[in-house]
């Protein structure tokens, strides 16, 4: 052995190759400056109606911020794209957790999709109330739909928003209608004392159920049933058959003593196991006539009519309750109010009266 190798240290190390000049410092310039430029308001909307998956995406993630130059672009978008909107069917999916939402829409979307439609599913993911962070997982959990070149699906955090629904969910419904897809799946957190948000927003409210879960008493909950079109119990294979089969009973004579429903669709329960492909199409078979039906007595559109009047009010009532409390003013005040309220110096009712008068 050489000498110089005896002396050379184990944790040596040889100079690497060094990284060659391919670039000049021009070309690196034209590429950082592609990535800094954003499409414009025109750029994003020919993108949209012309299907351009990436634009219909930057799009939605402008509607989403908080920024106000972001918003502003955004409103711009939108009323664009509102001539090439309401084409579509829309359709709201909620459950408890574990209920198999997931699985039951990429199954749904699937069946869809087969049948040449144009699917976009807006799955909404808990936010965590303290990180306020959240897993967004459906495009995992929805493997295979999100492969198919027919489908499109945005998880959005839901944050502090009502019922569940993302804040923006009702023009991002906006956009995918403008982008060709004529079936909107909304999917929400679950069912919770708000889920007026999701109804406000679809043509058809579908409540997804499990059966020997203790669920069905859940079922009849007036205000979860009088808002539902169809009640799906879900995982109806197996063992579980007999138990789903019971279950569809309960639900049907709760159903029977609730008033005619404005559209005069009587609610429908029915079976399927989203896992083995079972019922799926008998679902949308369901969908479909609730549809035709609702067309052909004009309720459908009246009923998009009443919902844009509700989020009229909503977004109205957002707004003056957000410019309120983001005023200066209002900010000092209030915690010198809540400070006298600790004190035993006045009441809630006396401060809330004070604070509107300023």
């Amino acid at each position: 052995m050489a000498k110089s190798d005896k002396k050379k240290s184990a944790l040596s190390e040889n100079e690497g190759i060094k990284e060659p000049k391919a670039l000049s410092s021009v070309s690196a310039k034209a590429i950082k400056s592609r990535r800094q430029k954003q499409p414009s308001v025109n750029d994003l909307v020919n993108g949209i109606t012309s299907s351009n998956i990436t634009s219909l995406s930057r799009a939605i993630t402008l509607i989403e911020s908080t920024n106000s130059a972001h918003t502003k672009k955004a409103n711009a978008i939108i009323t664009a794209c509102l001539p090439y909107a309401n084409n579509s069917v829309r359709i709201g999916i909620t459950g408890v957790p574990g209920v198999g939402k997931s699985t039951f829409i990429e199954a749904l979307g699937k069946h869809l999709t087969s049948q040449n439609k144009k699917v976009a599913v807006l799955a909404v993911d808990p936010s965590s109330s303290l990180s306020r962070g959240s897993i967004l997982g459906d495009k995992t959990r929805m493997e295979d739909l999100v492969k198919n070149p027919h489908a499109f699906i945005r998880p959005s955090p839901s944050g502090d928003s009502l019922g569940g629904v993302a804040r923006k969910t009702r023009e991002t419904i906006i956009l995918c209608e403008a982008a060709g897809f004529d079936t909107i799946l909304i999917e929400t957190v679950g069912v919770g004392q708000s889920e007026t948000a999701v109804h406000s927003m679809v043509d058809f409210f579908l409540l997804l159920k499990l059966a020997g879960a203790g669920d069905e008493l859940q079922g009849i909950k007036r205000g979860i049933i009088e808002m539902a079109d169809a009640i799906v119990i879900n995982k109806a294979d197996g063992e579980n058959i007999k138990a789903a089969k019971s279950a569809k009973l309960e639900f049907n004579r709760a159903l029977h003593l609730y008033p005619e429903k404005e559209s005069g669709w009587t609610p429908k329960t029915t079976l399927c196991s989203a896992l083995k492909n079972e019922g799926i199409s008998e679902v949308w078979k369901m969908i479909s006539d609730y549809i035709s039906k609702a067309k052909s007595t004009n309720y459908f559109e009246n009923h998009r009519m009443e919902q844009n009047k509700f989020w009229l009010l909503q977004t109205i009532e957002e707004r003056l309750k957000s410019n309120f409390y983001n005023r200066k003013d209002i900010k000092t005040e209030l915690q010198k109010q809540i400070a006298l309220i600790e004190e035993g110096k006045t009441t809630p009712f006396n401060a809330a009266e004070y604070l509107l008068g300023i």
